[in-house]
């Protein structure tokens, strides 16, 4: 027969919650003991609904949370947190019988090795070397979109397409809906399947690996003190690193932080800073030729990410985020749990993320018909020589509105045919990465954030990502770097 667990928190905890229960008066869908935990824990939806329901008594209820927050050291959700713990550890202790000899094996040696910051910043510098810029920015962006895109689109999908659709459709306009330049077919198509797959599957893939081994939450812990200086915490290294391979994604992730603080500042580093893998891959390629170039990239993508976080943890008011997660064993990763995890992101990716392409690609014929294109490249194209970037790269930075992989395509185009110099070419690759987000995205921050805040991180960041770029040339200018 099972037996049921009778759970009591301590005096303090358990009186807290019999005060809040009595002055809970009207009906919810959980339990009023459910109702009084999750308001200790200070849960934002909760607090919400009983402020709508409760209303006068809400005062009191707040009171009653207040008084005891101050019988602790540590916020009220670690408490009872921790509560919990110990309860799963005793039963887990009764029913669970450990081997001893094991206590000390490789994983557990591991394990501290990666959370240690002496030798866990290596090992976070190996996981990006070999997992981010050699597997994905250089196989999967380099290899495999070479290959997809020059010996088969270029070569064969494109040429065919293009021939079939101008013998047998008469109009010009409708030409140009599907196939040519900025068709559905020879563009939507070509750079979902021949770059955006590969490199964000390979990012996955790689994902995947580092989800599946444990070792995220040992970097979530790893960089929860870095994080703590920019109004996060260990568990937004989650979004974060999701955002390499999809920002859209990340920013609906970002919902799990815990407070409306987080998710804000989460929410901009995400639309500012952190590029996906799309657009990271194509500019790993570009910038690989180029060493000089992309270790100036990279420190100053750093830079931006912890400086506009660390002001904006000092203007928006909050207190610090608290932080605590469970850390399973370090393990090999499985390949069948590796293929299913990559394969559903990758399903929910294109499901999700390739009708925007196709969305993308009839917005640019529209523009490009209409005329509107060549009036917004030519409002764009006074910001882009501040930078001392030349006109073509306003066309690049209007597509990358679309997709940001569209405009680090363009980026890739415009320097093989030589028109960029390397100062040039790590300016643009800057200011891109910074530049609004893609559609996609921004329709998920609007969806997550409200739509004022949404527009208000878009205007800050359009106007920022042309300031970065005009700093970034001067003091490259001044210290004579890649002249």
């Amino acid at each position: 027969m099972s037996q049921q667990l009778n759970f009591k928190y301590d005096e303090i905890i358990e009186k807290a919650i019999s005060d809040i229960i009595d002055n809970l008066k009207g009906e919810y869908v959980l339990s009023k003991r459910a109702m009084a935990l999750l308001l200790l824990q200070e849960d934002e939806d909760i607090i919400e609904k009983v402020k709508e329901t409760e209303r006068n008594n809400y005062d009191k209820i707040s009171e009653i949370i207040s008084r005891t927050k101050e019988k602790y050291d540590k916020p009220l959700s670690y408490v009872i947190a921790l509560s919990r713990q110990k309860v799963i550890e005793d039963i887990t202790n009764k029913v669970v019988t450990k081997d001893e000899k094991n206590k000390n094996n490789i994983s557990n040696f591991l394990s501290k090795l990666t959370m240690n910051p002496i030798t866990g910043i290596p090992i976070l510098l190996l996981v990006i070397y070999f997992g981010l810029y050699k597997f994905v920015g250089e196989f999967g962006a380099g290899t495999v979109v070479d290959f997809l895109e020059t010996r088969i689109f270029e070569a064969y999908v494109n040429p065919w397409v293009n021939g079939i659709v101008n013998s047998v459709i008469p109009w010009k306009w409708l030409q140009d809906l599907i196939a040519n330049d900025y068709g559905i077919i020879t563009l939507g198509i070509r750079y979902a399947a021949a770059i955006v797959l590969p490199i964000v599957g390979t990012f996955f893939f790689a994902f995947s690996i580092i989800e599946d081994s444990g070792y995220l939450p040992r970097l979530a812990m790893l960089v929860d003190r870095v994080f703590k200086k920019i109004g996060l915490n260990g568990r937004a290294v989650i979004p974060m690193t999701l955002g390499f391979g999809c920002d859209t994604m990340a920013t609906m992730v970002s919902r799990t932080l815990e407070t409306k603080r987080e998710r804000i500042i989460a929410t901009l580093l995400l639309a500012l800073a952190i590029p996906c893998s799309a657009q990271l891959g194509v500019i790993l390629a570009l910038l690989s030729g180029e060493p000089k170039a992309l270790l100036v990239w990279i420190i100053f993508m750093v830079f931006v990410f912890l400086f506009i976080g660390y002001l904006t943890s000092k203007i928006m008011p909050g207190e610090g985020p608290s932080f605590y997660m469970e850390v399973p064993p370090i393990r090999l990763p499985k390949l069948t749990n590796i293929l299913t995890k990559t394969y559903t992101r990758m399903q929910w990716y294109f499901v999700e993320i390739v009708p925007l392409f196709i969305f993308a690609s009839v917005l640019i014929w529209f523009g490009n018909i209409t005329g509107l294109f060549d009036v917004l490249i030519n409002m764009l194209k006074p910001a882009v020589n501040m930078v001392g970037l030349p006109d073509d790269v306003a066309t690049v930075f209007l597509f990358g509105f679309f997709r940001r992989d569209y405009g680090a395509a363009g980026l890739y185009d415009l320097q093989q045919a030589g028109i960029l110099s390397p100062r040039q070419l790590v300016v643009a690759a800057a200011t891109l990465t910074l530049f609004v987000p893609c559609v996609a995205q921004f329709a998920m921050m609007i969806k997550e954030r409200g739509a004022k805040t949404a527009v208000l991180m878009g205007i800050f960041i359009l106007i920022f990502s042309f300031i970065a770029g005009f700093v970034l040339n001067w003091m490259l200018g001044i210290f004579g770097v890649l002249a």
